[in-house]
């Protein structure tokens, strides 16, 4: 038997869509699918508008820039979190200022964000980590950005189901949200991302920004720089099933979290974060374990997949940048992604901790 760590789940519905819009005769690149898919995203969330685009890495960087971040403005980022942040803002010659998160949820630590301020930073972008939000919470973060006029951006790329105690999808809090679609995400087109908001006029900054800076579609009149970041309705179809698969997708990452936790409470030698499950979704099941590399070995030989969680990105070859930051180098030494996918079964949990337990026994 082989459990991997985490593997996309598209099923008939999926291979049906594409065929139907195959022999509709459609365009292939986006066009009626790819609006409806914006629109099933839009109306789940509760956004105003929603724009897709060819990954969740560049739409943070559309994101960013539809806000006014430009080259040489700060953008505090935490230390823990996926590389594609950071490199979001850096790829048009932003800097990341890296900030420590939180012990018990992994986002931001807001007194430590206060303190990185200074009078080159423009934006916060604050990563949902793992559908958690900050224990300060999202009023205190857009407090914050209010009295030193900075923008909030939402890196929302894990957060798909999950909400803020006040009722708002994670995502739209900020001026911007962003969310993506990659294979191991809650539901998935392959690659792709999109930007969420509630302001007309970065909606529509957005859409020319993805689209050559045309005045409109179908024309070749640009009175702004623009760049090709477009979608593909054939995306779109899987992720129109996808996004109706997803209400039980949501419970279901919910019950392998429960299960986890259950069967491994009393295991010392591992420990899961706080995760409010009646408001927000695990995309991955996150826990700190002893004896990290050693357990993976063992898990490894009896066919079970795991994954080591983002090392702190300011000790990376990438970035190289001084600092110590405890949090993250904890994550660093003994953060562990369990298996996680949705179509994990009972039995396969059950068998995942109890060869967990056989290591530390």
């Amino acid at each position: 038997m082989s459990i991997p760590q985490m593997e996309p789940w598209f099923g008939d519905e999926e291979k049906q869509a594409l065929v139907d819009y195959m022999n509709e005769g459609g365009w292939i690149t986006e066009f009626k699918q790819t609006e409806k898919f914006e629109n099933m995203i839009a109306e789940y969330t509760g956004a105003k508008h929603c724009v897709v685009v060819n990954n969740g890495t560049i739409s943070l960087t559309l994101a960013a820039l539809a806000c006014g971040v430009k080259a040489v403005d700060e953008v505090i980022i935490p230390n823990y979190t996926m590389i594609a942040t950071p490199n979001s803002v850096k790829i048009f010659g932003a800097i990341p200022v890296f900030v420590d998160v939180e012990r018990e949820t992994l986002c931001l630590d807001i007194n430590k964000v206060e303190n990185a301020i200074t009078r080159k930073t423009k934006a916060i972008m604050l990563v949902t980590a793992n559908g958690r939000y900050p224990q300060a919470g999202i009023q205190a973060f857009q407090d914050l950005c209010n009295r030193h006029s900075l923008v909030l951006i939402e890196d929302a790329a894990q957060s798909l189901g999950s909400f803020y105690p006040d009722g708002r999808h994670m995502g739209t809090a900020g001026l911007v949200g962003s969310f993506s679609f990659s294979a191991p995400k809650v539901i998935s087109t392959g690659q792709g991302g999109c930007i969420v908001t509630n302001d007309e006029q970065i909606a529509r900054k957005l859409q020319r920004l993805k689209d050559f800076g045309r005045a409109e579609g179908g024309t070749d009149i640009h009175d702004t720089i623009g760049y090709n970041f477009k979608f593909t309705d054939l995306q779109a179809c899987i992720g129109i099933e996808q996004m109706k698969k997803l209400p039980w997708r949501v419970a279901r990452k919910k019950e392998i979290y429960r299960l986890y936790k259950r069967l491994l409470e009393d295991v010392v030698q591992v420990s899961f974060f706080n995760q409010d499950l009646e408001r927000t979704v695990p995309w991955f099941i996150d826990v700190l374990v002893e004896k990290r590399e050693d357990l993976q070995n063992h898990l490894k030989g009896r066919g079970i997949g795991t994954r080591i969680m983002y090392p702190p990105i300011n000790k990376q070859k990438a970035y190289s940048v001084a600092g110590e930051h405890k949090v993250s180098n904890l994550i660093g030494q003994k953060g562990l992604w369990l298996p996680s996918a949705s179509r994990l079964t009972d039995d396969e949990i059950e068998m995942v901790s109890l060869v967990i337990k056989e290591f530390y026994r």
